[in-house]
């Protein structure tokens, strides 16, 4: 099925007589007749639910659409995108190994890495995406687990060469994961790529409406854990705190992943999204071919308007031909890309917060990738943690403003700009 049919049919299938509509299954707990037919979901011997802090239905549905959207084999939904990130490179990587990240990725998942996870005892090495190769190459180590990257990255938009990031950390015998949440798989499909692991904030497009706060990880399915098993012996050698399974034997490429994730980290941690909040994103995930269309177009035209105004300094939009990266974009998303546009006004961070001032369709707000249009001031917000220097090598520097373009008409929106912009 194509991308369209699949965000309105994957996941959920209804047998005869049963709800068209995805139930809400608002249960914690679920009952069995013996404990011998309980105790075989609990050595992952049979499938089923027993407790909704690791799996339920409702969660599942939800997950398997998206799955199916990333052409992966296996995902599970957590209860934010913050929680898939770190529920993805900490599945893979503990206390004195290392991880790969781009320089230019989401202000929270940099502060996640870089402060929080290094306590943990996880050393990070932040490259630039444009990097050399041989600085590229330079950045591996024995112990390193993972690379980590954003398709689009939030706010910079720099378009991640995720084919030539994945071929890097194969040679490496590490695995390559990748926020898409700007892009969603329906402009890119990282796995296509070369890319094994997916991550997105559901609460972006996904949900699209300002709804409910989520995340997701997608297997692909295709990297050989046990060709690498010295590297990774969370998931090839026996879990003794699950019954001694061992994930890779017993689930192989296509379930290893997410079982371990599932079992393990969900279980320990509990990061689960309320069934109520998968409905809600089923739901938003059924017109989420239909939105990023709009999404695109719109931002389209905005950047196209923006980059042809007096007192606009730069644009930076990856639909652009100026863009520096309009041709990887053409490359991994030719049928658009985001809805996000990051620009500079004359007079830098003083003029950037007037024009902020007058906007009235464009809302403050620290949200992003949702229905309205919605604009951000990053330095002094998302990213307000780093210092001058990570904000320059985050490609975020502080007169940069972040237009998240909604689906209202583009004109209303246009015209909102203008005005605005006729205060500096």
């Amino acid at each position: 099925m194509k991308k369209e049919t699949l965000c309105v049919q994957a996941g959920y299938v209804p047998k005869n007589g049963e709800s068209r509509l995805m139930p809400i299954v608002q249960s914690t707990t679920f009952k069995y007749d013996t404990s011998e037919d309980m105790g075989k979901l609990f050595d992952l011997e049979a499938e089923g639910y027993f407790y909704t802090r690791l799996q339920n239905p409702t969660n599942d549905w939800t997950a398997a659409k998206i799955a199916a959207l990333e052409g992966g084999t296996a995902a599970m939904l957590t209860s934010s995108g913050q929680a898939a990130t770190f529920y993805s490179v900490f599945n893979l990587a503990g206390c004195g190994d290392h991880v790969i990240s781009s320089s230019a990725i989401y202000g929270g998942s940099y502060n996640l890495f870089n402060v929080t996870m290094r306590r943990m005892g996880i050393d990070f090495t932040f490259v630039d995406p444009d990097c050399s190769d041989e600085e590229l190459e330079a950045a591996f180590r024995p112990n390193t687990k993972c690379v980590f990257g954003e398709t689009i990255a939030n706010p910079a938009l720099t378009v991640f060469d995720i084919e030539r990031f994945a071929d890097a950390a194969h040679r490496h015998g590490v695995p390559l994961i990748i926020d898409n949440t700007f892009a969603t798989p329906v402009n890119c499909r990282p796995i296509e790529w070369g890319a094994d692991i997916v991550t997105h904030s559901t609460t972006k497009y996904m949900d699209g409406h300002d709804a409910t706060v989520g995340g997701c990880i997608v297997d692909g399915g295709k990297f050989d854990w046990m060709a690498h098993s010295d590297k990774f012996p969370g998931l090839t050698t026996p879990d003794e705190s699950y019954h001694g399974v061992t994930y890779a034997e017993r689930f192989g490429k296509e379930g290893a992943f997410i079982t371990k994730a599932t079992a393990q980290l969900m279980r320990d941690f509990g990061s689960i999204p309320s069934p109520h909040n998968a409905y809600i994103l089923n739901l938003g995930l059924e017109s989420l071919a239909v939105r990023m269309e709009r999404h695109c177009a719109n931002a389209q035209k905005v950047a196209e308007f923006l980059e042809n105004h007096e007192n606009v300094v730069w644009v930076n939009y990856p639909g652009l031909p100026s863009s520096r990266y309009y041709d990887r974009a053409k490359k991994y998303m030719p049928g658009g890309t985001c809805g996000v546009v990051s620009f500079g006004v004359k007079g830098g961070r003083k003029a950037a917060e007037e024009f902020m001032k007058h906007l009235q369709v464009a809302m403050i707000a620290t949200h992003v990738a949702d229905a309205h249009t919605c604009v951000l001031h990053p330095a002094s917000s998302t990213h307000r943690q780093m210092t001058d220097k990570e904000l320059v090598a985050a490609g975020v520097g502080p007169d940069l403003i972040r237009l998240s373009v909604g689906i209202e008409n583009v004109d209303d929106i246009i015209d909102d700009l203008k005005n605005a912009l006729s205060f500096i």
